[in-house]
């Protein structure tokens, strides 16, 4: 049927319903289930929910490491959600923020028989939404009707893998010259994702030449570095110094990509920010929300690279793996340019972090 949303679109009003605090139908290979995301997740949903069955929770690996909960499945725990356990329990159990003033949840008990796939996919689509890393799920038998029946969107899980998974392709919306203080020749493109995901940015300085390495950043947004010059990290002095370089060069391009927080977005930045407060570093804390240290998909800059004629380039930056990822991404990486600024008294250890345990040359 023509007006029939594709698997794109309905994973799009996936994302959209789960952050509305909306359930959705996820149909697979082994079965069905209602899935709600436990940070939106209210106790009238949760009522229904034990209507429909007995409630799973499904949260990563990382998170149930912190939980003492066993990860039967590898990368991540399907937690039976106990009879008396209200919406509260869900809260703390998917939110780190009070483990340190209730540090027993448990004792939990894991599920270890049948398959995780569904759970899986709940994990991710919340994760692309930008929520915590936690999913309620309940089983659906017979529910050829189900979501048609309850309005809610349904999505086949082996269907929507590729949409979730990516790489999605990038379409140039608009280009615009930009004067800019680093250069009078400044222009700016906006590249929209096919899934409906952020928008991402490249900004060309002066008129560098396609058939030569090209000085670039890969920059990840950072909404409290950049803009209000937060002392916790160094985002926006090497934002502002890869430009400056760019200017003093004459040409270049950065790439300014919307992955606040390393990919878990700025809501779950600031719950890492807490968490740090708690004494936990900046992996610690990711790890203590269920995320890895990275969540970036930078094959995201290399499409745009492609996009705007660019297959060679002097890369600005201290991070090996972005290195790395332009490279296997048909990116040649002929120079890898160190962008050491930023450092103060506030981000000491925030920098020590980087460099011990996510490599970064510093």
């Amino acid at each position: 049927m023509p007006l029939a949303p594709s698997i794109v679109e309905r994973v799009a009003r996936a994302r959209g319903d789960l952050r509305l605090g909306l359930p959705v139908v996820l149909t697979g290979p082994d079965g069905a289930a209602l899935a709600a995301a436990a940070e939106t997740l209210d106790a009238g949903l949760l009522s229904e929910m034990r209507g429909l069955g007995r409630p799973v929770l499904a949260i990563t690996a990382r998170r149930a490491e912190t939980l003492k909960a066993r990860a039967y499945d590898g990368d991540l725990a399907r937690i039976a959600v106990p009879p008396d356990a209200g919406i509260d329990w869900v809260a703390a159990m998917a939110d780190p923020a009070d483990d340190l003033i209730m540090p027993m949840k448990g004792p939990h008990i894991s599920e270890r028989g049948g398959a995780a796939t569904l759970h899986r996919a709940a994990i991710r689509l919340v994760k692309s939404a930008r929520l915590l890393p936690a999913a309620l799920l309940v089983d659906l038998p017979g529910s050829a009707g189900f979501a048609s029946d309850h309005s809610l969107t349904r999505l086949d899980v082996t269907e929507a893998a590729p949409v979730l998974e990516g790489p999605h392709e990038m379409e140039e919306i608009i280009s615009a010259r930009v004067p800019l203080q680093v250069s009078e020749a400044g222009r700016l493109h906006v590249f929209r994702p096919d899934d409906g995901a952020e928008e991402h940015y490249a900004v060309e300085i002066g008129h560098p030449p396609r058939d030569e390495p090209v000085l670039s950043r890969l920059h990840s947004a950072c909404f409290t570095g950049d803009l209000l010059g937060s002392l916790k990290c160094d985002c926006g002095p090497q934002l502002r110094a890869a430009l400056e370089h760019m200017g003093r060069e004459g040409a270049g391009v950065l790439l300014y990509l919307n992955q606040e927080g390393r990919g878990i977005g700025l809501a779950n930045k600031m719950r890492a920010y807490s968490l740090q407060d708690q004494g936990f570093d900046t992996v610690e804390a990711n790890h203590r929300l269920g995320f890895e240290d990275d969540e970036r998909d930078f094959r995201i800059g290399a499409e745009i690279l492609s996009r705007l004629g660019f297959s060679r380039v002097r890369l600005l930056t201290n991070n090996p793996a972005k290195v790395a990822m332009m490279q296997s991404h048909g990116i040649d990486v002929v120079e890898r340019v160190p962008l050491k600024v930023g450092l103060n008294p506030l981000n000491e250890k925030y920098l020590d972090t980087k460099a011990k345990k996510s490599g970064h040359i510093l």
